[in-house]
């Protein structure tokens, strides 16, 4: 296939099912896809990330860069470690990648230093518009991949990652706030998640990842793959980049307009032009959660009907685990009330519109 993450074996080991993922070959599953998504929901479950690309962007001028680069701002990072999720947008106001940045050093430290992770499907094309973008600041872009990276997530996870590391580090999981990531003893530790569950995201050098999996297996932590990883975001609500949200698509039509920045007026971010100018003429649709409680399972592509409004399209879809019926992400007409229906196998069924999330902390959320 293509790359191998440092715990390639490990997966092997523990006969999981891999697949190729934008040219990494990763663990689908390691038997049960459902009982992986129910192990993070009720007690503590662990992914392999580490196809996930770690970019650190730092220099004199490394917040300016960002407040350019980014939808969301920066400026707003006022702790060390504070993270923000943002879109970085084409100069069209479409969605070239999602993305999380950490804030490394103290808001006024002469020499800035930022971390920001994207996704390994939009990696080359991430780091050459990062690198394009950079020409004019004073910044350095220096990609991390001799970092291995751990996600565990669910009730039990921080609980569980406390008693595998040392004191210092526990100490640190402990009073660590959500959306904070802190540097612990040559790791990276970051209280976030694509879950909809509490947990850690840990970065750390590879050679020390087989160990630390291994000592979270001995902890009784799960091993999940990509297929829970799926089912457990959808839950939550959370998007999927290629699926959810592309370059084609503005934030406002992705349930993201909560990520842009607008405020200050003079921040001239790229994308800004193309999402005032969509804000002010209304945006022709929107992203929302559909719920079938009835037989059948919802998919990608199903076409959406709204009598009296329009069409539009699932751009995610599953079977819920926790709630045992199915649900989906669906960008349908900004007019779109309560229920639609979906075209399935050629009939329409009827779906009650929601707004995500679904799922929260192991209980419905929507109504």
């Amino acid at each position: 296939m293509g790359h191998k993450t440092a715990l390639h074996a490990q997966h092997h080991a523990l006969g999981a099912k891999l697949v190729d993922f934008s040219g990494w070959e990763m663990p689908l599953h390691y038997g049960s896809q459902v009982e992986e998504h129910h192990k993070v929901r009720q007690h503590a479950g662990m992914f392999d990330v580490s196809h996930m690309t770690i970019v650190d962007v730092s220099g004199a001028q490394a917040r300016s860069y960002l407040r350019h680069l980014l939808a969301n701002d920066v400026a707003s990072l006022q702790h060390k470690g504070k993270a923000l999720y943002s879109a970085m947008l084409n100069e069209a106001g479409g969605v070239i990648d999602d993305l999380i940045v950490y804030l490394m050093t103290e808001p006024d430290a002469a020499g800035e230093w930022y971390r920001v992770v994207v996704n390994c499907g939009t990696r080359e094309n991430d780091l050459r518009w990062m690198a394009d973008q950079a020409v004019r600041f004073d910044v350095a872009l220096t990609e991390q991949p001799e970092l291995a990276m751990i996600a565990i997530q669910g009730p039990k996870a921080r609980q569980r990652v406390e008693q595998v590391v040392s004191e210092s580090r526990a100490r640190l999981v402990s009073e660590l706030k959500p959306f904070f990531g802190q540097e612990s003893e040559g790791w990276f530790i970051a209280r976030t998640g694509y879950t909809g569950e509490d947990g850690l995201e840990i970065m750390l050098p590879e050679d020390e990842a087989e160990s630390f999996w291994q000592q979270l297996l001995a902890a009784g932590v799960a091993p999940c793959g990509l297929g829970a990883r799926d089912t457990l975001r959808l839950e939550a609500g959370m998007n999927l980049y290629g699926a959810d949200m592309d370059e084609g698509v503005s934030p406002l039509e992705a349930a993201m307009g909560w990520t842009l920045a607008l405020e200050p007026v003079d921040r001239d971010f790229v994308g800004r032009a193309a999402v005032e100018a969509l804000k002010a003429s209304g945006a022709a649709s929107k992203l929302v959660g559909l719920v079938l409680t009835e037989r059948g399972v919802l998919r990608a592509h199903q076409k959406v009907v709204v009598e009296g409004v329009g069409e539009g399209e699932i751009t995610s879809g599953s079977f819920s685990p926790t709630l045992g019926y199915s649900i989906a992400l669906a960008r349908v007409p900004v007019g779109t009330g309560s229920t639609a229906a979906v075209e399935m196998r050629g009939k329409q069924v009827p779906v009650q519109v929601v707004r995500p999330p679904f799922v929260r902390h192991g209980e419905k959320v929507f109504s």
